[in-house]
C-alpha cells in the first residue's frame, strides 16, 4: 500500500520525523518496507509562468516561449501544444536532471540549439520529471503555485510503502493509516465528511436493488448522479492517484480510485442510461452466462460467480470488474454509483476464476467490513458533483440483508497481565482503545470495548490485548526472569528416529531432498505399470492450484523418481537420494492416516571415475546392504522375505522384515517405471514405514557381552531345487544355538549341477558363549543341520 505523506497530513498531525513515524508503524503491525522520494532530483526545476509566446522562426511545430521565474526571465524553445500565457508551468534549468523523452533514461540538462536558436533550459512534461509518461504536454501547473518556488516544495513527495497483512483490510487506505498515525502519536484525527446538495427527486422511484444471494452480498449500496460531465480530473488529484501506483483515466473513474485508496471501499460507476429496466440484481451468475468486461476479454461465467446484473443480463462481475456494456463513456450524463460488501472467499475465487487480480478484488476479499459502503459511496458523490457537476438524487440505496450489530467484548485487566507479563492500568488501556476508535465502558476492573466500524479483525479478548500492546509500544514491554522454571521438554521419538537415519543415510553418502506434500494423479500411475485400475485412489484436493498439484502424496517415490532422473541429465557420478516426510492414505469418512515414511533412491556406480578402471552399478544388493546397515545401527535384525511391489522389479525385490513385522520394501525398479520417469539406466529403491520401526526402534534391549571363547568356521556347498530360497536354508542353520552367523558366498546353476537345482555355498560360524567348542561338538552340530536340511529343503552336500 503506498501512502503519500502529504495526503495523510490532511488526515492526521504528524509532529514526528518520517524516520520516526515510519517505525513506530512497522512496530506496530504496518510495516514500512520501502520509501520513495518524488522531486528528489528537481534540484534545478523552478515554478515558473508563460509570459510570452511566439513563433519559431525557422519551424512551424516549435514555439519561443518567454518564462517568468520571478527572479529572472528566460525563452527556451518548446513543441508543447498547450502553451496558455499566464499558465504556471515546471521549468528547468541547465543542469537539472530529468528524464528524457524519448529514451526514458535519466539525463543531464545541457544548452542546446534548436534550429537557429539556442535553448538554454526547458519547460518540462509530466515524463521528464518523472511522474507519468505523458510526453506530448507540458505540466501545467495551478494558479496557487508559488512563483519562483523550487517545484519540489510544491509538488514533491515522500511515499511510503506498506506491507498490509491480510487481517487488516482498514490498513488499505490512507484513512486507515491516519488513524493508525493518530493513535501511535496522540495527535488528532480530522477526516472530510461528505456534505452536497440533494435534489428534490428521491432516488427510490429512479432505480430499485434486489439481493438474491444475501450469503454473497451482505450489503448493496447506490447513488444516482445525473447531469454530469466527464473530462480530465484536476492536478492535484492525479497526482495522488499516480503516488498511490493507480493510472488517471477520466474524472469519473478517477474518483472511484480515489475514494477507494482514501477510505479502502471499492467502489464502481455504471452509465445510468444502459442500466435496463432500471433495477440492480445481485445473484450469482447463470452457467455458461457471458459477459464483457472492461478490458474488452469476453468472459464465460459459472454459478460459483456473484454478478451485478439488470433484468436481461450481467453487467459486472461484483467486487472484481465491470462489464463494458454499462461502463461510462464521454456521452454519460447519468451516474448510478455503486458502493457494496461482498463475501470475501467467493471475490477471492472470482478473482482466481478469472485470471483477474485488482486493487477492489484485494480488499474485498480481506474482509472489509459492510458498514464502509455508504461512507465511501456519500465521499465519493460528494467528489462527483464537486469535480464533474451535476445533481444528486435525493437520499442512496441501501439493501442491507446481512445487517449484525457490533457485540462489545469484555477485556480483563488481569488477563492482559497473564498474556503481556506486564501491568498496565485501566486508564492506560482505555486511552489506547479510545484513540484507535473503540467504544469504551468500563464494568468494574474490566472494560467492556464495541469495535469500530472500520475493523473487521477484533473480536477476541485477545484481540484488545494486542491493539493496547501494540499501541503503547511492545519495546514498552519490560525484560524480566521467567517467573516459573522452563518445562521440561516432552520426548519426540519419531523426531530422534528421523534424526538418527538422517544421519546415518548421509554417512552412507545419500543427500537429502524436500518436496512438496501434493502431486499428480498421472505421476502416481506412473508407478504402477501392470495396473491403472481404481481401486485405491488417493486424497484430491477440494481447490487444486493445478493439475501437477491436484492428490495428497500416498508415497515418497514420485518426487524422488522425479529428483532422480533430473539429477541423472546432469551427473555421471553414482546418485544417492532420499526423504523423510508424510504421506497420506485416505481412509473412509474419516481423516487420513499420515504415517511418518523413509524412502530413498541410489542409481549410478558404486564409486568415483578412477584410473583403476570402472565401477560396477549399484544394484539391489546395494541397496539391501543399506538398509541392513541402517536397521543394524538400531540394533535390529533384518531379515527379507518375497515381495510383490508392483513397482519393483519382480524378481528383484523383497519384503523387509524385524521379526514377523513388515517394515516396507527394497528393490530394483521396474523397467516400464523407469521408462515412465524417463531413467535411463537401472536404480533400486526402499521405503521404510517409520510409524512401525518407531516402536521396534526404542524397544528396551537385553546387554550382550562380547564373547570370550574364539570361532569355528565350516565351509559347506549345497545342492537344492531352483525354488529354495537363501533364507530357508538361514533360518534351519540359524535355529541352532551353537550357530553364531550364516552366509552365502557363492551361488551356482549350470553342468555339473543337475537341470533344475543350484548350488549354495554358505560360511558357517560356530560359537558358544561358555566354552571353547571343539571340533567334535561342531562335527555334531553340522550333521544335525545337514540332516534337517535334507529332510525339510532335499538338500544334499555336493561332491
Amino acid at each position: 500500500m503506498k501512502i503519500p505523506i502529504r495526503w495523510l497530513q490532511e488526515y492526521a498531525n504528524i509532529s514526528l520525523s518520517l524516520d520516526e513515524i515510519a517505525h513506530r508503524l512497522t512496530m506496530a503491525g504496518s510495516e514500512v518496507k520501502g520509501r520513495q522520494v518524488i522531486g528528489a532530483g528537481w534540484e534545478n526545476v523552478w515554478v515558473g509562468q508563460l509570459i510570452e509566446i511566439k513563433a519559431h522562426p525557422n519551424a512551424d511545430r516549435l514555439s519561443l516561449v518567454t518564462v517568468d521565474l520571478g527572479t529572472s526571465k528566460e525563452t527556451v524553445v518548446t513543441g508543447a501544444p498547450n502553451l496558455r500565457v499566464g499558465d504556471k508551468v515546471a521549468f528547468a534549468r541547465v543542469g537539472a536532471q530529468l528524464i528524457d523523452g524519448h529514451t526514458g533514461q535519466p539525463a543531464c540538462l545541457k544548452p542546446a540549439k534548436i534550429r537557429g536558436i539556442v535553448s538554454s533550459g526547458m519547460v518540462c512534461s509530466e515524463k521528464e520529471l518523472g511522474i507519468s509518461d505523458n510526453h506530448t504536454e507540458i505540466l501545467v501547473l495551478p494558479p496557487e503555485a508559488s512563483l519562483g518556488s523550487p517545484l519540489a516544495d510544491y509538488l514533491g513527495e515522500v511515499v511510503f510503502d506498506l506491507e498490509v497483512t491480510p487481517n487488516r483490510p482498514d490498513c488499505l487506505s490512507i484513512v486507515g493509516i491516519a488513524r493508525e498515525v493518530a493513535a501511535l502519536t496522540g495527535q488528532s484525527l480530522h477526516l472530510p465528511e461528505a456534505d452536497y446538495k440533494e435534489s428534490a427527486t428521491p432516488i427510490e422511484g429512479q432505480i430499485s436493488v434486489e439481493i438474491k444471494a444475501p450469503d454473497l452480498c451482505p450489503r448493496y449500496c447506490a447513488s444516482l448522479i445525473t447531469g454530469v460531465k466527464l473530462g480530465e480530473s484536476p492536478q492535484w488529484l492525479q497526482q495522488r492517484l499516480l503516488a498511490g501506483d493507480m493510472r488517471p483515466i477520466n474524472n469519473i473513474v478517477d474518483i472511484t480510485n480515489y475514494v477507494m485508496l482514501e477510505y479502502g471501499q471499492p467502489l464502481h460507476a455504471f452509465d445510468y442510461d444502459q442500466v435496463r429496466g432500471k433495477k440492480i440484481i445481485v445473484r450469482r451468475a447463470n452457467a455458461g452466462e457471458n459477459i464483457v468486461t472492461l478490458d474488452g476479454v469476453k468472459r464465460v461465467l459459472n454459478k460459483g460467480i456473484l454478478v451485478i446484473a439488470d433484468p436481461e443480463g450481467a453487467v459486472a462481475v461484483a467486487g472484481v470488474m465491470g462489464g463494458a456494456d454499462s461502463e461510462v463513456t464521454e456521452q454519460t450524463t447519468s451516474i448510478l454509483l455503486e458502493a457494496a460488501n461482498f463475501n470475501p472467499t467467493n471475490i477471492h475465487y472470482t478473482g482466481r476464476i478469472l485470471s483477474l487480480p485488482s486493487e477492489a478484488c484485494m480488499r474485498f476479499e480481506r474482509g472489509i467490513r459492510p458498514e464502509l459502503a455508504p461512507v465511501g459511496l456519500k465521499r465519493a458523490t460528494e467528489l462527483i458533483i464537486k469535480l464533474a457537476g451535476g445533481e444528486a438524487a435525493r437520499g442512496i440505496v441501501d439493501a442491507y440483508p446481512g445487517r449484525k450489530e457490533s457485540k462489545p467484548i469484555l477485556l480483563s485487566m488481569e488477563r492482559m497481565k497473564q498474556l503481556l507479563g506486564v501491568e498496565f492500568s485501566l486508564k492506560q488501556a482505555i486511552e489506547t482503545l479510545t484513540s484507535l476508535g473503540f467504544d469504551c465502558k468500563t464494568e468494574g476492573a474490566k472494560i467492556k470495548a464495541t469495535p469500530p466500524y472500520w475493523r473487521s479483525d477484533i473480536s477476541l479478548e485477545v484481540d484488545l490485548v494486542e491493539e493496547v500492546a501494540r499501541i503503547i509500544g511492545y519495546d514498552k514491554i519490560p525484560m524480566t526472569m521467567l517467573s516459573q522454571p522452563i518445562p521440561r521438554q516432552n520426548p519426540a521419538p519419531v523426531l530422534a528416529l528421523k534424526e538418527k537415519l538422517r544421519q546415518s543415510l548421509v554417512g552412507y553418502g545419500f543427500q537429502e531432498i524436500l518436496s512438496y506434500s501434493l502431486t499428480a494423479l498421472e505421476s502416481l500411475n506412473q508407478l504402477r505399470p501392470e495396473s491403472q485400475s481404481s481401486e485405491f485412489m488417493p486424497l484430491r484436493m477440494a481447490n487444486p492450484m493445478t493439475t501437477d498439484q491436484e492428490y495428497l502424496r500416498p508415497n515418497l517415490r514420485v518426487n524422488l523418481l522425479a529428483a532422480l532422473a533430473s539429477n541423472l541429465r546432469h551427473e555421471e557420478s553414482g546418485i544417492r537420494l532420499f526423504e523423510l516426510g508424510k504421506v497420506y492414505l485416505p481412509r473412509s469418512k474419516d481423516l487420513p492416516q499420515e504415517p511418518e515414511t523413509l524412502c530413498a533412491v541410489l542409481s549410478g556406480p558404486r564409486t568415483e571415475k578412477s584410473w583403476q578402471g570402472e565401477s560396477a552399478a549399484m544394484d539391489f544388493f546395494d541397496a539391501k546392504g543399506i538398509v541392513e546397515g541402517l536397521l543394524g545401527q538400531l540394533s535390529l535384525e533384518t531379515s527379507f522375505a518375497s515381495g510383490s511391489d508392483e513397482g519393483l522389479h519382480s524378481g528383484k525385490q523383497a519384503a523387509i522384515m524385524v521379526g514377523d513385522q513388515r517394515l516396507g520394501v527394497v528393490g530394483e525398479l521396474h523397467p516400464k517405471v523407469l521408462a515412465a520417469y524417463e531413467i535411463p539406466q537401472a536404480a533400486s529403491l526402499f521405503e521404510i514405514d517409520l510409524n512401525v520401526l518407531l516402536p521396534l526402534a526404542t524397544a528396551h534391549k537385553m546387554f550382550q557381552p562380547i564373547p570370550r571363547f574364539p570361532t569355528i568356521v565350516r565351509d559347506i556347498a549345497l545342492v537344492v531345487d531352483e525354488g529354495v530360497t537363501h533364507r530357508q536354508v538361514q533360518d534351519i542353520a540359524s535355529s541352532f544355538s551353537l550357530v553364531k552367523q550364516v552366509s552365502v558366498f557363492d551361488v551356482y546353476s549350470g553342468e555339473p549341477v543337475p537341470a533344475g537345482q543350484k548350488s549354495l555355498a554358505y560360511r558357517i560360524t560356530y560359537q558358544s558363549p561358555g566354552h571353547t567348542l571343539t571340533d567334535e561338538e561342531v562335527n555334531r552340530v553340522q550333521q544335525q543341520l545337514l540332516k534337517r536340511l535334507s529332510k525339510e529343503l532335499g538338500a544334499t552336500l555336493r561332491s
